[in-house]
């Protein structure tokens, strides 16, 4: 990528801080935008008209839209993403899509609500744990599309917990590959150094979702 890239986000966005990290682990040089979801700019609207959503990854004036769809252009260019990525991706309650089920898990409308978005995140988090088996990260010793993908479980669930105060859904002694996955991933130095500040983060999230409040489709 020669030309110019631009990357269209905000920062409390874990799908356009995929898109950073792809970009920098890549080594590619962008221009990051910062949008105000409540007045979008006029160059988020050109450049995605349709949805009008964040991210959207533009390389010379062409764009992509949607985090999976720019993050299959960066680390797999012109391959089919596998059957199990699939899985992992856009799973039935698309946690590693919008993480919608993980909220619920936090703010759900009521316990019965919550308990049971709580056990289906965990049946999708021991998927993941048999398949990480005794490898690093899931494409082995280097960091590939399932962990960067992946990435919101390792910062943004236990940001998601702290605010709303509820259990941990990840405990170690039930799922310690994955955990020493998510200490990795949150420790590596280029991802480190991508992650909005955790206390921010929680003060975000407590505000959007306080008390009396419950996540809505």
């Amino acid at each position: 990528m020669a030309e110019e890239v631009l990357l269209f986000g905000t920062w409390v966005s874990p799908f356009s801080r995929r898109i950073e990290l792809a970009l920098k682990l890549k080594g590619v040089q962008y221009k990051y935008v910062e949008e105000d979801l409540n007045n979008k700019s006029p160059a988020l609207l050109q450049y995605n008209p349709v949805n009008k959503k964040i991210p959207v990854l533009v390389h010379n004036g062409k764009s992509v839209v949607e985090s999976q769809s720019s993050l299959n252009t960066l680390m797999r260019p012109g391959r089919t993403i596998p059957y199990y990525l699939k899985i992992l991706i856009e799973g039935p309650s698309h946690v590693f899509g919008p993480s919608l089920l993980m909220r619920r898990a936090c703010w759900g409308a009521d316990q019965k609500e919550r308990e049971k978005a709580v056990e289906e995140v965990k049946e999708q988090l021991q998927f993941l744990e048999d398949e990480l088996n005794e490898k690093r990260f899931f494409g082995g010793e280097k960091i590939g599309f399932v962990d960067i993908v992946g990435n919101i479980i390792a910062f943004w669930f236990g940001v998601y917990e702290e605010a709303s105060g509820a259990d941990q859904v990840m405990p170690k002694e039930k799922f310690p590959k994955l955990c020493k996955w998510a200490n990795e991933i949150v420790s590596h130095s280029v991802i480190k150094e991508s992650l909005p500040p955790r206390d921010k983060m929680i003060a975000y999230y407590r505000k959007v979702f306080g008390p009396g409040t419950s996540v809505i489709d």
